[in-house]
């Protein structure tokens, strides 16, 4: 798994590739915490996600409570039909704004 940060019409954006599991959800976090420093609005780009464990909805509930905290809001981007039943069958989804493409997610933002 690989995480890293970009800025993106002024938007941070989290981009994450891989699986997010035990071994590296705390990478995935130390990334999107730095990310979000400072920030009310992130987009987090789950598009090259193949796997995403209860280990990294953690680190996503932690980032959303963090901004929540802010009045800010966390977009993710890309989740796969996989990881929206995940996050829909333990109550995260509703937590988030979903998009299918980054242009959406700025748009949003």
């Amino acid at each position: 798994m690989t995480a890293t940060t970009s800025t993106v019409e002024n938007t941070t954006v989290v981009t994450a590739e891989g699986s997010i599991d035990s071994k590296t959800a705390g990478e995935f976090e130390r990334t999107a915490l730095t990310a979000i420093q400072g920030q009310r609005e992130v987009i987090i780009d789950l598009t090259k996600v193949d796997f995403l464990s209860s280990a990294g909805l953690r680190v996503l509930l932690v980032v959303y409570r963090q901004l929540k905290a802010k009045n800010g809001k966390v977009v993710l981007v890309g989740t796969s039909e996989e990881i929206r039943d995940v996050m829909s069958d333990t109550g995260f989804l509703s937590f988030f704004i979903t998009v299918d493409t980054l242009a959406e997610g700025l748009a949003i933002v």
